[in-house]
């Protein structure tokens, strides 16, 4: 027993002598399941989770476990087929990845020298930003979004500008998380134009499909921002799987650049990125359930306007952030206000997602929009504060 505690100790001193010293204190990104960790399954299926933006419902796909004991291929071509239908884009221009998250991950590897060069982010935003560059050994600019009655969320293009030359990566997340906001296509086309000579312009589209631009855009192949992808050389743009179609579980993104920056990141990646069953559902999913898809999205649209229309009526609701995203973020009148309707709801095993630690977001929390059942039992504990 001693020699398995001195083991211990001497296991735990190395660890921190050998490890690189900013990570030995650095706090991980803490992820929705994260935060409410359970290896119990009933347990965890008796929550309402509301915290994590997935989308409500479940899929059903069939698959074909044939080539199981196959490696996959390094990029399923009936899957980059797909998106490429889906997105109007040559399948020359797409990277399949783990999720957007792993799109992150190289975008900073390929671009940062360690130690060296920075990214530059706009809080409050996507916590991943920040997590992945300190995992690299990159430093983090912040310009932080603009906040007035006349402009939510708008980027400080006054404040980007004094960083030209002094970052390699910008990301601009749009709709914003957990914000929730679409950025003007203008500040945005503005920001590239800043940046096409000293930076990549990443921008973060993982809740595209809830936007007007999608809804709006009459076909897939009239999608607004990846036309910057083929015009211009220092953009990317992410998306996802896991809202609109709602794959959470299945971790598959895409990252849509030029040729050129899709070759480079191609250098990076792990050798088989795509799990064969994850591609072949995904393939499915773009292929057959786009119909499925659009009337998630806008029965989820229809579900968080009457949930804005039934925070307005709260007196312990100070505000609410436009949204064009699966989710709503409130501020609170206060703290103990906003502590009181967290701590009821997880009591009664409804979870959301505190967001008052985030830079401007002083007691804020966000909802994501579940089922019509789920949120009206949120309103139903709710009312009674």
């Amino acid at each position: 027993m001693t020699l398995l505690a001195d083991s211990s100790l001497i296991a735990s001193t190395l660890i921190k002598r050998l490890a690189r010293e900013e990570l030995v204190d650095m706090v991980p990104y803490q992820s929705a399941r994260r935060l409410f960790a359970s290896g119990d399954n009933e347990q965890a299926n008796s929550k309402t989770w509301l915290n994590a933006n997935e989308a409500p419902g479940q899929g059903k796909y069939q698959l074909n476990s044939e080539n199981i004991n196959r490696y996959p291929d390094f990029q399923p071509q009936a899957l980059l087929n797909a998106y490429s239908n889906y997105s109007g884009l040559p399948t020359g221009n797409i990277l399949a990845t783990r999720g957007a998250d792993e799109g992150i991950e190289l975008i900073i590897r390929s671009f940062c020298r360690a130690y060296q060069d920075s990214i530059l982010i706009c809080p409050p935003t996507y916590g991943m930003y920040a997590i992945s560059a300190k995992n690299h050994g990159a430093s983090i600019v912040s310009v932080p979004l603009v906040n007035t009655p006349e402009a939510m969320c708008q980027l400080d293009l006054d404040g980007l500008k004094a960083q030209v030359g002094k970052v390699k990566v910008v990301f601009l997340c749009s709709p914003g998380n957990p914000t929730g906001n679409t950025l003007p296509q203008e500040q945005i086309q503005a920001v590239i134009e800043l940046f096409k000579d000293s930076a990549i312009v990443v921008v973060d589209e993982a809740y595209y499909e809830y936007t007007n631009l999608a809804l709006t855009s009459g076909t897939d192949t009239e999608q607004v921002n990846t036309k910057f992808v083929c015009q211009c050389e220092n953009v990317i743009v992410l998306r996802t799987l896991s809202k609109a179609f709602a794959l959470a579980g299945l971790r598959c993104g895409f990252t849509l650049a030029n040729k050129e920056i899709i070759t480079l990141l191609s250098k990076v990646i792990a050798p088989y990125p795509i799990a064969a069953p994850v591609a072949e559902i995904a393939s499915q999913a773009l292929s057959n359930d786009l119909v499925v898809m659009r009337a998630r999205v806008n029965s989820t649209n229809s579900l968080r306007e009457q949930l804005n229309d039934w925070l307005k009526q709260q007196r312990w609701c100070k505000n609410i952030f436009p949204s064009d995203a699966n989710f709503v973020l409130f501020r609170c009148n206060n703290i103990d206000e906003k502590n009181k309707i967290f701590d009821l709801l997880v009591e009664n095993d409804i979870l959301i997602r505190d967001q008052s630690k985030q830079q401007q977001l002083e007691n804020c929390l966000r909802i994501s929009i579940g089922s019509a059942e789920e949120l009206e039992q949120l309103k139903k504990l709710l009312i009674t504060l």
